[in-house]
């Protein structure tokens, strides 16, 4: 092999690299990927920083609902998972749209190995297969449109998962408040009882009173005892949303719940067009669809052939033009029921898909009604309480002592009328984590964080 041909086979080989490697670079979108990849590693880097806030505000004075649903988003180890699979749906689109590598082969005779009488005899061949126009690009297109949709499942799992701690949230405050108003109702059953005793002292009561009274004390000292297992069954729940130990210790809940302006009959008409167009859910389906379209073209190509280009070099021609060889082929794409088959099944799956984006459309306008309707009901009930069933109960209460101290009814009215405005009380704070519930379930329905004021964007 002389220098010449030498030189031009290696110059061959170096323009068939350099194409395969421009044309792989235009094809796979760089920019494009490396725009995901960013991005990921943003909300990535986000999460780390803000854990360290979040700690701090899980040892202050109060845990505010927001705070909590935040730390949750942060430090939860499913959404670290959601943006793994987020990850790996990027990184494929890196690994699509590129040229398949190069192949080199290298044949030796070897009876010339060695040989006195002829020089030694190889072949050496460089090929590079080249896929059809299109091919290529559409391979980039399905794991784009994958990849948009891990990050939409991203938002899938982080509004469940606030959900989720958002209702915990209203379980840890009415546990706290029912505590605090049970011991209120315990320190004022003690009072009652000291007064059934004094009007027993003085003639005018019953042995029964202060019997009346110590019994429904004990009932109320067993169910503070009920509602302390529960606050702390409801802190193990939250600790594991934290990823924290179940043990760890948590700020006590605010003392009040603000409660949410109910939306407009105005803002219930828009309210389903944008569920529809926030829900990740509905949007992950969509970009499926949009992969499987993809996949459906790429499939139709199938039968246009692939060419492969090569060079070779033979040391064993004798003349010298003949060794070095350039050559053109392609396949022959006569199996055309694999092909067809996979066209069907491509259209069959965004078919699916497109359905499935369609009843999760009906599904998100149907959730946001009711969401709505409970909305309601809920704000209507915590207005009845605090107009009307509070304010009579604590009047049912002074009327029977009043009348206690009067000999105008007996103790068992005053025990009766107290267990009602503890009943009441606790009832309301109820009603009002209930508006909260309804509240976060309307959140979810449109798509939105529940639990994150809207400056919070949802981090």
């Amino acid at each position: 092999m002389n220098f010449y041909a030498m030189w031009r086979a290696r110059r061959c080989v170096s323009v068939l690299w350099i194409a395969g490697s421009m044309v792989g670079c235009a094809t796979t979108g760089q920019d494009s990927y490396e725009a995901m990849h960013a991005d990921v590693d943003r909300t990535t880097v986000a999460d780390a920083r803000a854990r360290a806030d979040d700690e701090r505000a899980l040892e202050g004075p109060e845990l505010s609902r927001s705070t909590y649903v935040r730390a949750v988003l942060h430090r939860n180890p499913s959404i670290e998972s959601a943006r793994q699979a987020w990850r790996a749906a990027v990184a494929r689109v890196r690994e699509s749209g590129a040229f398949e590598d190069p192949m080199v082969t290298f044949d030796v005779a070897p009876l010339s190995i060695g040989s006195s009488s002829v020089r030694l005899g190889y072949d050496a061949t460089v090929s590079q297969r080249v896929p059809w126009p299109g091919k290529l690009s559409l391979e980039e297109t399905a794991s784009k449109a994958e990849a948009q949709a891990a990050r939409s499942d991203v938002e899938g799992t982080r509004r469940e998962l606030a959900l989720t701690a958002s209702l915990l949230y209203d379980a840890y405050f009415v546990a706290a408040r029912s505590l605090e108003i049970n011991m209120q109702h315990i320190a004022l059953m003690r009072e009652l009882k000291a007064g059934a005793l004094a009007q027993f002292d003085s003639g005018r009561g019953s042995a029964q009173d202060p019997l009346e009274a110590e019994a429904e004390l004990t009932h109320m000292e067993h169910a503070a005892v009920t509602l302390e297992s529960d606050r702390e069954v409801v802190m193990a729940q939250m600790n594991e949303l934290l990823h924290r130990d179940p043990e760890a210790a948590l700020p006590p809940p605010t003392k009040d719940i603000a409660l949410p302006q109910l939306p407009g009959a105005a803002d219930g008409k828009r309210f389903g067009e944008e569920a529809v167009a926030r829900r990740p859910e509905i949007q992950s389906d969509r970009f499926h669809a949009l992969a499987e379209k993809a996949r459906a073209e790429r499939a139709e190509r199938e039968s246009y052939p692939d060419l492969t280009v090569s060079t070779s070099y033979s040391s064993m021609w004798a003349m010298p033009e003949h060794r070095w060889m350039v050559g053109l082929g392609l396949n022959v794409p006569i199996q055309l029921g694999r092909r067809a088959g996979a066209v069907d099944e491509a259209n069959a799956a965004r078919a699916r898909f497109e359905s499935d984006a369609l009843s999760a459309a009906d599904k998100a306008r149907t959730e946001v009604v009711v969401a709505l309707k409970r909305l309601d009901e809920a704000q209507h009930i915590v207005g009845l309480f605090a107009d009307r069933l509070i304010p009579v109960a604590r009047d049912q209460v002074d009327a029977a002592r009043a009348g206690f101290v009067a000999s105008r009814n007996d103790f068992v009215a005053v025990v009766g009328a107290e267990k009602n405005l503890r009943s009441v009380e606790l009832d309301y704070q109820m009603a009002r984590a209930n508006v909260d519930r309804r509240r976060a379930e309307l959140d979810a329905a449109l798509g939105r964080i529940p639990g994150l004021d809207a400056k919070d964007g949802g981090r």
